[in-house]
């Protein structure tokens, strides 16, 4: 029998182009991956349960850092403010035009936080980290069905059903993402949430348009690219950085209908560009040099030098996600202002890589290697843009929370690292699981510790000096949480180690000097508050406080100038006019204070000391009635404020109006009945009125609850006198 030998096949050794995202590849390194198959739905359910464990530390955290702008103090959280002003106002709740505006517009990010709030009944927190853990799990999951898309392209059954071509390399590097330490800040911190929202419509977007590919290699439906230009606005307006997707969405250059598609995307992010730059009031946000100090380097060559350290210090903290600080600026990221600077080195190294990456993309004969590694490096840097300082000033040096799209790009690469190598070294196939296992296990233990630290300022800020022990700001926050805590001798020496880092941080100054002054030690708190408003002319609070310290002095000429300084600054600051209040009244000018404290309470009406002032001076010089009308006006606006409840009472005695007097003291001692001064004037006014035996037992109240309370022992020995009078009378 005769063999016919056929000839040697012939491979071409040309490289192939890059596939489309409708046509598929199968590949071919995706069975070596060190994991179990898992059927869609159990690597789902996977994926949840890891991004779950991993965060689910913070669930019943505070209100941390950022968060008490972002929310405790922003009103447009609160029901009883119009929906319309989140369409107004940014992130913040300042209003777009104000010069002091980020320009930061997220009104669907502030819409769930006041959805959050509504729910709740309140400010409670435990809705808004909860909601932040499920958003994460649901993007963790979402990443498999976009990682499936990006490395085997799309596959459909004849059912329309889509299928996976890499079932283990989209399942590990979903994992990878679910589990990442760099996700922390955005998934902890609830102000994270504008990056979790972003994230989750930018992978609907994507998911969207590949929908538009289900007809064949070339057809495509405008109806689902709308749809994914719709997404990526709603994408925008939770975080600027939805744009992006657009960009990712025409990396893919070969499929059908290019020029169409390239035209309804182009026309459809121009015009979400514009419309974002008309928000803004078409023009950036400023910032200052603290903000990030490499943007205001004058010479453009050390400007470069110090952005390209920064890339390389965001791809360090993808890499090796251990030194994790809630704020990098201020002295955290010393520039680089000299060629001899050691940190050079680390932007060459990331460049060579990043050359190394983009060559193997372009130019490996393994299709399977140019399509992951392409899609990978194009998830890593297209939604870093926006962060780059490239197209605009940035607010911030290192900020890990704009890392949360990009980190996808980065496990992407990571996955495929995994996949490549247990593909070739086989040999070492049981060293590779074990690593992998060992990669993901660390990050689950690191994502649930940093996790744990973002539960309370106190550990956040603690867990800040070990990472940036040069950064002014870290100091201060730890200063500041200790001080709110009571502890201000521990406080000062925070404080003063932020002003020695950054001897132009006047937050700083103003913060010491108000312990300064509390503690007594004037001479100083001057000094620094007055540091503070020569660094920082329109520092109102700095003013109001310097005004404080000027008058403990009896500097009272430069007290007042002070406090003029600071309403000058801020129109609206009843608590300055309050104090200007007191400064009028030490000094005896009494219509000037009124006035002041007047115009306190017009501004805030619920002001408490300026109504009850108002009350106490004019009852001091006789105006009883006016006293009386000026205590009921503020009790209809504060009906339970005891304070006002006992001023207005000694007011109406004054005016034998005993009756009427006698239930506001009782009142105001339901509210708070260890008041040992409105024991003491309830006695005096029985005492008065003729009821002696109420008299003498309120006297022993008071007495009891403050032996020494003026006047009241003497008063009582007379009550006594006089009972004893009676008694003898009597008998």
């Amino acid at each position: 029998m005769n063999m016919q030998i056929s000839p040697a096949s012939t491979q071409s050794h040309q490289p192939a182009p890059l596939d489309p995202l409708n046509c598929s590849i199968h590949p071919y390194w995706d069975h070596h991956i060190p994991l179990p198959k898992l059927g869609p739905l159990y690597s789902r359910l996977v994926t949840a349960f890891v991004a779950l464990i991993c965060f689910i530390n913070s669930y019943d955290g505070d209100f941390v850092f950022d968060d008490s702008e972002a929310i405790i103090n922003n009103k447009d959280l609160n029901p009883d403010t119009p929906l319309s002003n989140i369409w107004k106002n940014d992130f913040w709740g300042s209003n777009l035009s104000s010069n002091s505006s980020h320009k930061s517009y997220r009104p669907l990010t502030v819409l769930t936080f006041r959805i959050n709030y509504l729910l709740a009944g309140g400010l409670h927190p435990i809705g808004f980290h909860v909601l932040n853990v499920a958003l994460h799990c649901v993007i963790s999951v979402l990443m498999i069905d976009v990682f499936a898309i990006l490395i085997g392209g799309l596959v459909h059954n004849g059912r329309e059903a889509k299928l996976s071509l890499s079932p283990k390399a989209s399942f590990l590097a979903a994992l990878f993402f679910a589990a990442h330490p760099v996700h922390t800040e955005s998934v902890a911190g609830i102000v994270g949430r504008a990056d979790l929202l972003c994230a989750l419509f930018f992978q609907l977007s994507f998911l969207v348009y590949c929908k538009a590919f289900q007809g064949g290699d070339k057809k495509f439906s405008v109806l689902w690219i709308f749809g994914s230009i719709l997404l990526c606005a709603v994408a925008m307006l939770c975080k600027e950085q939805g744009i992006t997707v657009l960009v990712t969405d025409v990396s893919d250059l070969f499929t059908g209908g290019l020029l169409m598609r390239l035209a309804l995307l182009f026309l459809g992010g121009s015009f979400l560009l514009y419309a974002r730059w008309r928000i803004m009031g078409t023009g950036p946000p400023s910032f200052t040099e603290v903000d990030n100090p490499a943007s205001f380097a004058e010479n453009v060559i050390l400007r470069i030098v110090n952005y390209n350290y920064y890339y390389s210090l965001n791809a360090w903290l993808l890499l090796c996600p251990w030194w994790l600080c809630f704020d990098w600026s201020m002295g955290c990221v010393p520039l680089i202002k000299s060629a001899t600077d050691w940190r050079i080195f680390w932007p060459l190294l990331l460049w060579c890589c990043l050359m190394g990456l983009v060559y193997q993309a372009l130019c490996s004969q393994d299709s399977n290697k140019r399509r992951t590694l392409t899609f990978g490096l194009v998830l890593l840097v297209i939604p870093f843009l926006p962060a780059s300082n490239l197209f605009f000033r940035v607010g911030f040096v290192i900020a890990e929370r704009v890392l949360y799209l990009s980190s996808a790009g980065y496990c992407l690469i990571l996955a495929y690292a995994v996949g490549y190598c247990s593909c070739h070294w086989k040999k070492h196939k049981r060293l590779l699981r074990a690593t992998t296992l060992t990669l993901l296990c660390v990050n689950v233990a690191r994502s649930a510790q940093r996790s744990q630290q973002w539960r309370s300022e106190q550990s956040l800020f603690a867990s800040a000096l070990s990472v940036c022990p040069l950064n002014a700001k870290v100091h201060y926050n730890v200063g500041k949480n200790l001080a709110d805590r009571g502890n201000q001798s521990a406080a000062v020496k925070y404080y003063r180690e932020a002003v020695r880092l950054h001897p132009k941080y006047v937050h700083a100054m103003n913060n010491l000097g108000n312990i300064l002054k509390e503690r007594n030690e004037l001479k100083e708190a001057e000094e620094l508050l007055s540091a503070a408003v020569h660094i920082q002319p329109d520092f109102a609070a700095a003013w109001m406080n310097l005004g404080i310290v000027q008058n403990s002095l009896k500097k009272f000429d430069e007290a007042e100038q002070s406090y003029w300084n600071a309403i000058r600054f801020r129109k609206k600051y009843p608590d300055c006019y309050y104090n200007l209040g007191r400064l009028y009244a030490d000094l005896n000018r009494s219509i000037d204070a009124l006035n002041a404290w007047r115009n306190a309470t017009m501004l805030k009406p619920d002001h408490s000391l300026a109504w009850n002032n108002m009350v106490i001076l004019l009852d001091n010089t006789g105006n009883l009635a006016q006293a009386e009308l000026i205590g009921k006006e503020a009790l209809k606006i504060l009906p339970k404020d005891h304070t006002i409840m006992f001023s207005l009472a000694n007011v109406l005695g004054k005016q034998e109006k005993y009756k009427e007097s006698e239930g506001f003291f009782l009142n105001a001692l339901k509210i708070n009945p260890n008041i040992a001064s409105c024991h003491g004037n309830l006695a005096v006014l029985y005492h008065r009125w003729g009821k002696l035996d109420l008299a003498k037992r309120h006297y022993e109240l008071s007495l009891r609850l403050d032996p020494s309370a003026p006047g009241t022992k003497e008063n009582y020995n007379m009550l006594k006198r006089k009972l004893e009078q009676r008694q003898r009378t009597v008998g």
